[in-house]
């Protein structure tokens, strides 16, 4: 309605846009205990590439770990872990493909006949396709899906997060200080919508240079503590500028790569 500010706990007019009675339910045969978004207030910063270093982190952990590619329009996890053939079903659900680790992965370009083929959709087809993915996979038991959100605050980020429980939200940025108020932006969203924001990972921090050692802070000076601290959440983890992830997400191994130091971000997903 017009004037809506989302804020749906706390109001008193009952209407369609009420987010409290659009959550959707997974099938019976799926059981997922905790569902963790990883968000962006604009697109590039490196949110695909964070969702897939986390979910290798937990699946190397023991987990059992799915992502949800909910990028509709630019969907990139399946290149990363170089999975291409196409997801297939039974008639009633959807059957996630699995990477090496086994990682179930559901992305639209699974279900394309040509992964080069632009989804040229409008919003509500595309806000059902991401209920798909939810109620329709056979995801099985998870202990973790992460959904890799498409960038900004619109419409299909509005969808995900009245239609999916998501029990929390993980915020990648860059280094820029432009970027303080995009992530203002996102972090504003999630407290809209009543979901916990778990803490800020910057990527492409620095880049420590093979040869000599020296660290650069190519997009400028670090200020993932900086902003954290007035958006009064947690500063997680930083990623540096690494060519050789670049390469492993060219070659479809991101599941090879050595992973930075993950601790503070495992942690406080694990404390969710």
């Amino acid at each position: 309605m017009s004037g809506c500010n989302h804020d749906c706990k706390n109001c008193k007019t009952k209407c369609e846009n009420d987010s409290t009675n659009l959550l959707v339910k997974t099938n019976k045969e799926s059981h997922i205990k905790k569902i963790i978004g990883v968000v962006s207030g604009k697109g590039g910063v490196g949110k695909s590439a964070t969702t897939s270093l986390l979910a290798v982190a937990f699946a190397k952990m023991g987990y059992k770990v799915g992502i949800m590619d909910a990028d509709i329009t630019g969907p990139s996890i399946p290149q990363a872990f170089g999975l291409h053939e196409g997801i297939v079903g039974n008639g009633n659900l959807m059957f996630p493909r699995e990477t090496e680790l086994g990682i179930k992965v559901v992305s639209i370009n699974l279900l394309l006949d040509d992964e080069k083929k632009p989804v040229v959709w409008r919003g509500p087809i595309i806000g059902g396709a991401i209920k798909q993915f939810y109620t329709d996979v056979l995801w099985g038991d998870l202990d973790y899906l992460f959904v890799d959100m498409p960038p900004g605050t619109g419409d299909v980020a509005l969808t995900v997060f009245q239609s999916i429980p998501v029990n929390g939200v993980i915020i990648v940025s860059t280094p820029q200080d432009l970027v303080s108020m995009i992530v203002a932006k996102a972090i504003n969203m999630a407290e809209m919508m009543k979901i916990k924001v778990i803490g800020l990972v910057e990527n492409m921090s620095y880049f420590k240079c093979p040869d000599c050692g020296k660290t650069y802070e190519i997009f400028g000076k670090s200020r993932i503590n900086e902003v954290a601290k007035e958006n009064n959440i947690e500063p997680l983890a930083k990623f540096p500028i690494d060519p050789n992830l670049a390469k492993l997400v060219d070659e479809g191994r991101i599941e090879d790569y050595d992973l930075p130091d993950l601790t503070k971000l495992v942690d406080a997903c694990e404390k969710l």
